[in-house]
């Protein structure tokens, strides 16, 4: 027997979700034929099988979610297999326990699973900072960060002073027991409830990433488009603007290390754009803008739109961007605090472009103002940075060609 486990589809992401079998238990497969559609992050990918073999087990039914390194599909041994009858037909398979790989600490906005106590240092405020050593199972953490309770907070009653969830339901109980009673709590409410799945669940996690790690700052202002001449492609000239930034302030268009305390600045700009969908939203990247002539970027835009909202976008289209655009306003809004999601530093929200009176010499005129919302991590870039590099934009944004 030979157990094919889920491997990375993209980049260190942490599970995946079982979208449809293609093979069934009995079934003689060959390699690299396709065995199952997961759903990522954000994309559908057919994995294929490392070999050939009868399909022994299916570690799962469509819905699961499979972490990454758990098994997903046994084998019988190649030698063992022979030609036979008509198969049973396929029972719906339980999950089993995924095996652990080696455990790399807590990381911030997803927790491992796994059967082994980590063991992590806290500085709480005691006398003399004396720190905590804080040991816990990987589920204990990930129920801790559910529920909002800092470990280093609350007594450990367990083995060699290990904090259990027993530990974790007492301190919520008490927690609940001294706190006012709510009148929302009286009141019956409707409605059913539903796991995230898929895109939302993606997103959820890397908002919960962000809101831990971030220092976030955002600037308001807005560009004064009186001057443009006839028709002009908005998001091709904000993309135009963005690089006019990056040139000015390269320091926003980086990746940040919270834990090394290291930034990573790049010489190109790989630009993710934020897409609405039924599902959620998805954030494929264009690659190397700066290269780009206007009518390839737009050509671009299209082609990943269309690739985004029917779902054919590889794990490749959406790792890695070094700086994002949200345009927001095409849907409604004026201004926003985009969420900045690390590595990245900075994102741009972009609102409902608007006409406003404005003052001008003599009097009163009306403009085109287009209202920008800039996110930044101010643990890597400083005020005077994002300043800078908002400045440049709104000045190739107010150029009339």
């Amino acid at each position: 027997m030979k157990t094919f486990q889920l491997p990375d589809l993209g980049e260190g992401l942490a599970e995946a979700e079982i979208v449809a079998w293609h093979v069934r238990v009995g079934d003689i497969v060959k390699t690299d034929q396709p065995l199952v559609s997961m759903e990522t992050a954000k994309a559908v990918v057919e994995v294929p099988a490392p070999w050939s073999g009868r399909i022994a087990k299916l570690h799962g039914q469509a819905g699961t979610i499979v972490p990454t390194h758990a098994p997903l599909v046994d084998f019988e041994d190649t030698g063992a297999v022979a030609p036979s009858g008509p198969t049973e037909p396929q029972r719906p398979a339980t999950p089993s326990s995924p095996t652990p790989p080696p455990d790399q600490g807590t990381v911030v906005g997803q927790m491992p699973s796994g059967e082994s106590v980590v063991e992590e240092y806290a500085i709480i405020r005691r006398h003399h900072n004396e720190p905590k050593r804080i040991k816990a199972l990987p589920k204990v953490r990930r129920r801790a960060r559910d529920l909002g309770i800092d470990l280093a907070a609350i007594p450990s009653t367990g083995r060699h002073g290990e904090t259990t969830l027993a530990d974790l339901e007492g301190s919520e109980s008490r927690s609940k027991a001294s706190a006012p009673p709510s009148t929302a709590q009286k009141i019956p409410t409707k409605g059913h409830a539903e796991p995230l799945r898929g895109t939302r669940r993606a997103m959820a996690q890397a908002m919960a990433q962000s809101r831990d790690a971030i220092a976030a700052t955002t600037l308001f202002d807005d560009a004064d488009l009186d001057r443009w001449i006839g028709h002009e492609d908005i998001t091709v000239r904000l993309i135009r603007a963005l690089l006019a930034g990056c040139r000015v302030e390269p320091t926003l268009n980086a990746w940040f290390n919270g834990e090394s305390l290291e930034r990573t600045i790049h010489d190109r700009v790989d630009l993710g754009l934020a897409v609405d969908t039924p599902d959620g939203l998805i954030v494929p990247v264009l690659r190397d803008i700066g290269r780009a002539e206007p009518g390839a970027i737009r050509r671009a835009l299209d082609q990943l739109k269309e690739k985004t909202r029917a779902r054919t976008l590889q794990p490749a289209d959406l790792a890695h961007p070094t700086l994002t655009l949200s345009n927001f306003g095409m849907l409604a809004g004026r201004y926003a605090t985009p969420i900045v999601v690390p590595p990245t530093v900075a994102i741009l929200g972009v609102g409902r472009l608007c006409h406003d009176v404005v003052a001008v010499l003599g009097g009163v005129a009306t403009h085109r103002r287009l209202p920008l919302s800039l996110s930044f991590d101010h643990r890597s870039a400083t005020g005077g940075d994002a300043c800078r590099f908002l400045r440049a934009l709104i000045d190739d944004l107010e150029r009339p060609d």
